[in-house]
């Protein structure tokens, strides 16, 4: 289907797709269970290893396709396969970020959040400049590194998670 993560489009023919039963969000969304979790670690290890996959580039379908897709979802490990080392996560406190939830921000702080998960992976085109596109970004980006709060809205918290992954992906590369 129509995708892209960083410069790469239609993904379907870069990349290997991993799915995990669960009902999905219009069905009774619930947990991914243990034994799911345990074989995905498993798997995506030996996945990581023969293909010599980066971190970066272990994304969800709602984050190449945040206008078609919004799995795997919030109750998707991202944190505990990030501690697995398979995929991202930032390296903030849960009780700072809080601080920092639903605070606004200014038109050049949306700038650099942008730019930031543009740095990431995350595909900032022309149809980005559409409200819609840009709340679906923003969730789908919640929904990776926020989960517990999905609003669309780019707040400070947004802002420091995005700052903090942009620069783990810069001091990568």
């Amino acid at each position: 289907g129509k995708s892209s993560w960083k410069n790469f489009k239609f993904l379907n023919k870069f990349s290997i797709g991993i799915e995990l039963v669960n009902p999905g969000h219009n069905f009774g969304y619930r947990k991914f269970t243990r034994k799911q979790i345990c074989a995905l670690i498993k798997i995506s290890k030996k996945l990581i290893a023969k293909y010599n996959i980066i971190n970066s580039n272990i994304v969800g379908h709602s984050d190449i396709a945040p206008l078609r897709k919004k799995d795997p979802g919030e109750k998707f490990p991202w944190k505990e396969l990030s501690n697995s080392k398979i995929g991202i996560w930032h390296r903030l406190k849960k009780i700072k970020l809080q601080k920092h939830r639903r605070k606004k921000i200014n038109l050049n702080e949306k700038k650099s959040f942008f730019q930031c998960i543009h740095r990431i992976g995350y595909q900032i085109h022309s149809s980005s400049k559409k409200p819609i596109y840009k709340n679906k970004i923003v969730k789908a980006f919640q929904r990776r590194f926020r989960p517990e709060f999905i609003s669309g809205i780019i707040d400070q918290e947004c802002l420091l998670i995005a700052k903090n992954l942009g620069f783990l992906i810069k001091n990568k590369s």
